[in-house]
């Protein structure tokens, strides 16, 4: 079931330069969702006017065109500048390594060892270095021009998009990962077929993207939609248009898992707050076994923040 946030001006269907044919299943088709703020950038920045649709064909959902950042915005530092975070190497290591668990743990029991893997859109390469040890051959795809050097000095054959290294690598990759890139992509359905053909027969690909069904959504839907909605993502995916997204390209999923990266301190800041409490705790809730049963219940039931979504392309 994907949750939406009412939108009562309109019901007709959207086809127009800011909503054209859809990027996952080509219908022509939109129904308006939600109409208002999103997020740009950090927290507290915003951009007014910006409408979400969702497509008639397949369920996915996006941002108006006029609204998106341009696609350059990721080849330089002014993507990790929006957000408020460093934009060098080291910096990027210092905020992303912590969260790799999170990444590990969805890999597990999976094994990497002496197989050919791909990260496409691996920014500075935090979870590549977690993996790299046991793979035979690593692919980095990363656009961001201030992270190539340092990827390259650590072993990694990168290339700026999974186009480009199609020609050295089409049909050898055993594992590719994304990790919450699919929603920044201007076309989805592109992104996931050049995906497949990196792909060796057999191979699979895991992608993570932020839930829309996010329990947040149903629980403030005038209040959390302004956060959710950004101006970096133009695309939304809940677990049945991400996997009609991977059919697609051919591929067939294996496997779905939710996954909450917050406690239920952040959860009660926004019902009272109405903002984001991030990861700190709330005076008396600071329980790391009541934060496992709130994340564990929200991935039972398909509510978290994140889904990630594994797909194999078929042997023959």
């Amino acid at each position: 079931m994907s949750i939406a946030p009412a939108f009562d001006a309109s019901t007709t269907s959207l086809h127009s330069e800011a909503f054209p044919d859809c990027a996952v299943c080509g219908a022509q088709g939109w129904i308006p969702v939600y109409q208002g703020a999103v997020r740009d950038g950090a927290f507290g920045n915003s951009r007014s006017g910006a409408v979400v649709a969702e497509c008639v064909g397949c369920g996915v959902q996006r941002l108006d065109e006029a609204s998106c950042q341009d696609d350059a915005v990721y080849t330089d530092a002014a993507y990790r500048e929006l957000l408020g975070e460093a934009i060098d190497t080291k910096g990027f290591h210092a905020a992303h390594d912590p969260l790799q668990l999170e990444r590990l743990n969805v890999v597990n029991p999976m094994t990497l060892r002496d197989k050919v893997i791909a990260d496409i859109g691996c920014a500075a390469g935090s979870f590549l270095d977690f993996v790299s040890g046991l793979a035979h051959w690593v692919v980095a795809v990363e656009p961001g021009k201030p992270y190539q050097d340092s990827l390259r000095e650590r072993g990694f054959h990168v290339y700026d998009f999974t186009a480009d290294a199609l020609e050295d690598c089409e049909g050898s990759v055993e594992h590719a990962f994304s990790f919450q890139v699919i929603e920044h992509v201007a076309a989805p359905g592109a992104f996931m077929s050049e995906i497949a053909a990196l792909l060796a027969p057999g191979g699979r690909v895991t992608i993570s993207t932020p839930n829309r069904d996010d329990l947040l959504m149903s629980l403030l839907p005038e209040d959390y939609p302004p956060f959710f909605y950004r101006t970096v993502h133009r695309w939304y995916f809940c677990a049945d248009s991400l996997s009609r997204c991977g059919r697609a390209a051919g591929l067939i999923p294996v496997e779905t898992r939710f996954v909450h990266r917050f406690g239920v301190a952040n959860t009660l800041r926004w019902l009272r707050e109405r903002r984001p409490g991030g990861r700190d705790p709330l005076p008396g809730l600071d329980d790391r076994a009541l934060d496992s049963v709130w994340r564990d219940t929200l991935a039972r039931e398909g509510t978290a923040d994140t889904i990630y979504m594994t797909f194999e392309k078929p042997a023959n």
